[in-house]
């Protein structure tokens, strides 16, 4: 299978996170083409204001495939015993989803559409599921991606990631104080709280934080909910029944 590159959006997030100084490599006409699919609104995604990124010709060949494009579908790590994905390590289909808990339209994936994606497809093995941390809002949006890890060390990340975001406005951002990230961790039942908060502290998570975000760049992606889908680029919090079309279409082609 050849590898494949595609940018998602064309303007940058917030630049709090440490590795916010690169420039995303991407074929001119493809970033062209994703200013246009932005400005249009087609994508339902959250995005900070910012100038695009430069483009520049990729040493990576493009294919079309009638989307917007593609991009290497070695993005789904399909790591056994991944505490931050959910469903068979070979389902047919793996759906990577790079999201910020404060972002609306991630919220509204979260809670409207992921759960009948769950039901549907997760538990009857036809698709996985893998979270990216992809925090572009601020100082709080990296709190919240470090909570959810820390909570995930006791065997908690989908309660406290789930929770997060069902707890979530719809319009605005959500708020995370260190207060209310305890609070959450207590909610789900987090046993060792004060080991819980040792670990927001551990830069190991940082750095697991900091490698999808790293990924998430060399794709393209800049805004959120933005996902690969068997290496297919889809933006923003699209209906449910786009995902099933896709789903349904891809799961007997391997």
């Amino acid at each position: 299978m050849s590898e494949q590159q595609q940018d998602f959006t064309a303007s940058k997030p917030d630049q709090r996170i440490p590795v916010s100084r690169w420039l995303v490599p991407a074929l001119v006409v493809v970033a062209l083409v994703a200013l246009v699919f932005v400005s249009t609104g087609r994508g339902g995604g959250e995005k900070p204001v910012a100038a695009p990124p430069s483009a520049s010709q990729s040493s990576a060949p493009a294919v079309d495939d009638g989307t917007t494009g593609n991009i290497d579908v070695s993005v789904g790590r399909r790591k056994a015993g991944d505490p931050y994905a959910m469903g068979k390590v070979d389902a047919p289909v793996v759906l990577v989803e790079f999201a910020d808990y404060r972002c609306p339209y991630c919220v509204k994936f979260a809670t409207d559409t992921k759960p009948e994606l769950i039901r549907r497809y997760v538990d009857t093995g036809v698709l996985r599921i893998e979270w990216r941390d992809y925090p572009m809002f601020g100082e709080e949006s990296e709190y919240a991606a470090l909570a959810a890890r820390a909570a995930g060390r006791q065997g908690k990340f989908w309660p406290y990631h789930e929770l997060a975001f069902a707890e979530a406005p719809r319009q605005g951002r959500a708020s995370f104080p260190r207060e209310r990230l305890v609070e959450i961790a207590k909610r789900v039942g987090v046993a060792d709280l004060k080991r819980f908060e040792a670990d927001l502290a551990d830069p190991k998570i940082a750095e697991e934080i900091k490698a999808d975000i790293d990924e998430g760049r060399r794709l393209g992606v800049s805004g959120t909910p933005a996902f690969v889908l068997n290496g297919r680029p889809m933006v923003g919090a699209r209906p449910l029944e786009e995902f099933v079309a896709a789903i349904e279409r891809l799961k007997n082609q391997r």
